[in-house]
C-alpha cells in the first residue's frame, strides 16, 4: 500500500472508532481474567478469599488513585502516546501477574491497573475531540460495549485455557490483545502515538472541531477541515461544581456493583446452584455481554429522552440483579440479563452527562479524571466488602445486600446530578 492509499485510509471515518474499540478490550478484560480461576489460584498459592478479593480491588483501586498521575500524563505526553503507554503497561503488567507467586500476582494485578486508569481517562478526551457532537453518544456506547465484551471474552475463554494449560498460561494469553490495540492505535494516529511532533510542527496537536471523517493525519499531528476554533475561557473546576459529586456518587454505585458481582459471580452460581467452575465463567459471561445492549441502547434513548429519565430506567433494571439472585437465584439467567444490561447503561449514561457539561479538552480531561478517579475509591472497595463478608457469614446475602444499597446510590445520586442536564 503506498503512502497516500495508507493516509487515505486513515482518515476513513471508521479507523478510529475501531481503534478505540480494539483498546477497550484491555480496559476491563484483564481485571475479569482471575475470576473463573479464582479457585485454583487459591488453593495453588494459598490465598484467602479476602485476598483473593484483592485480584480484581487492586485495579479499581488504581483507577481511583492513580487518576491524578494520568491526568498529568495525558497533559504532558498528549492523548496518542498516553494511550499507547496504557497499552505497554497493561502488557507489562499481565505478563508479570502470570508468574505463580502471590506477589507477582498483586503487583502484576497493580501494575495493570495503572495503565488501565491512563486509558479510561483518556479515552473520553479523544471521543469529545475527535468525535462531532451528534455522534458522541453512539462512539460512547461502542466504546462502553467494547469493555464488556473484553470482560465476556476473558470470562469464556480462561477457565478452558486454564483447563488445558494452568491457569498462569490462561490468564497470560490476554496479553495478545494489548499487542493488537496498539497495533491499530499506531496504524489509526500514525507517528503520534509513540513519538513527539516535529520540530516544524505544532508542539500540541490542534482541537478537533469537525466529525471523526474530516480528520487528516499528517503522521505527528491531527488537524481538520475546516479551520479550528480557539478553546473557551477556564472552565470553574470539577470539585466546585455540584454535578460533579453526584456524578462521582453515581459512578461509585454503578462500579462498587459492578466490580463485586463481577469478582464473585463465578463462585456464587457455583455455591448456590452447584454450576461447574467452567459453567459458573461462562454463566457469568452473560452478566457481561448484554452489557453491550445496555451500552448501545442508551445513546438511542439519549436523542429522545432526557440523561435523568436514562438514568432512573438504569438504577430500576439494575435492581433486578442482587433482589433476584436474593430471592430467585436459579432465575439467574433473567437477572444477568437485566442487570447486564443496566450495568452497560449506567456507565454509558455518565460519560454522555460529561461529555455534554464540559466545555474544552482540558475541562473533559478534569471532569473525567475526578468522577472516574472518586467513583473507582468507592468501587473498590466492592469486591473486597463482598468477599469479606461472605467469608464471615458464609452466605451471599449480606454482600447483595450491600449491592443493592450501591445501585439505589447510583439511580439517587444520578438523578438529582443530571436534573439539569438536556
Amino acid at each position: 500500500m503506498n503512502d497516500l492509499a495508507r493516509r487515505g485510509l486513515r482518515g476513513a471515518a471508521w479507523v478510529l472508532p475501531a481503534a478505540i474499540v480494539l483498546v477497550a478490550l484491555n480496559l476491563r478484560g484483564p481485571i475479569v481474567a482471575p475470576a473463573p480461576v479464582i479457585g485454583d489460584v487459591r488453593v495453588d498459592l494459598g490465598l484467602s478469599a479476602t485476598v483473593a478479593g484483592l485480584l480484581t480491588t487492586i485495579p479499581v483501586l488504581s483507577f481511583a488513585l492513580a487518576t491524578p498521575f494520568a491526568s498529568w500524563v495525558i497533559a504532558k505526553a498528549d492523548p496518542e502516546r498516553a494511550l499507547s503507554l496504557s497499552l505497554v503497561i497493561v502488557l507489562a503488567g499481565t505478563v508479570v501477574r502470570s508468574m505463580p507467586s502471590a506477589a507477582a500476582l498483586l503487583v502484576g494485578t497493580a501494575v495493570i491497573g495503572i495503565g488501565i486508569t491512563i486509558g479510561n481517562v483518556v479515552i473520553p478526551v479523544v471521543i469529545r475531540r475527535d468525535t462531532s457532537p451528534e455522534r458522541v453518544g453512539l462512539v460512547t456506547g461502542v466504546y462502553t460495549s467494547a469493555l464488556n465484551v473484553g470482560s465476556m471474552i476473558t470470562s469464556l475463554g480462561t477457565a478452558p485455557i486454564a483447563a488445558a494449560w494452568g491457569w498462569p498460561v490462561a490468564i497470560a494469553v490476554w496479553a495478545v490483545l494489548a499487542v493488537i490495540a496498539g497495533a491499530a492505535w499506531t496504524f489509526a494516529v500514525g507517528r503520534a502515538a509513540w513519538f513527539r511532533p516535529s520540530p516544524d510542527s505544532p508542539a500540541e496537536p490542534l482541537p478537533v472541531t469537525g466529525p471523526i471523517d474530516q480528520v487528516l493525519d499528517t503522521g505527528a499531528i491531527r488537524t481538520v477541515q475546516p479551520t479550528p476554533t480557539a478553546e473557551p475561557a477556564e472552565p470553574v473546576r470539577p470539585a466546585r461544581r455540584l454535578i460533579t459529586w453526584g456524578l462521582t456518587l453515581a459512578f461509585g454505585g454503578q462500579a462498587f456493583s459492578y466490580y463485586a458481582l463481577t469478582a464473585w459471580i463465578p463462585t456464587l452460581l457455583h455455591d448456590d446452584i452447584g454450576f461447574s467452575k467452567a459453567s459458573s465463567g461462562a454463566s457469568s459471561s452473560v452478566f457481561q455481554i448484554l452489557a453491550v445492549v445496555g451500552a448501545l441502547g442508551v445513546p438511542v434513548l439519549a436523542s429522545k429522552w432526557r440523561p435523568r429519565a436514562i438514568i432512573a430506567l438504569v438504577a430500576f433494571l439494575w435492581l433486578a440483579m442482587p433482589l433476584g439472585l436474593l430471592f430467585a437465584p436459579q432465575a439467574w439467567l433473567l437477572w444477568s440479563v437485566l442487570g447486564g444490561a443496566a450495568q452497560g447503561g449506567g456507565i454509558t449514561v455518565v460519560f454522555i452527562v460529561i461529555v455534554r457539561i464540559v466545555s474544552s479538552d482540558a475541562d473533559a480531561r478534569r471532569m473525567s479524571a475526578f468522577v472516574q478517579g472518586g467513583g473507582y475509591l468507592i468501587g473498590s472497595a466492592g469486591p473486597l466488602v463482598a468477599g469479606s463478608l461472605h467469608g464471615a457469614t458464609g452466605g451471599w446475602t449480606a454482600p447483595l445486600l450491600v449491592v443493592l444499597v450501591a445501585v439505589l446510590t447510583l439511580g439517587i445520586a444520578g438523578t438529582i446530578a443530571a436534573r439539569r442536564v438536556s
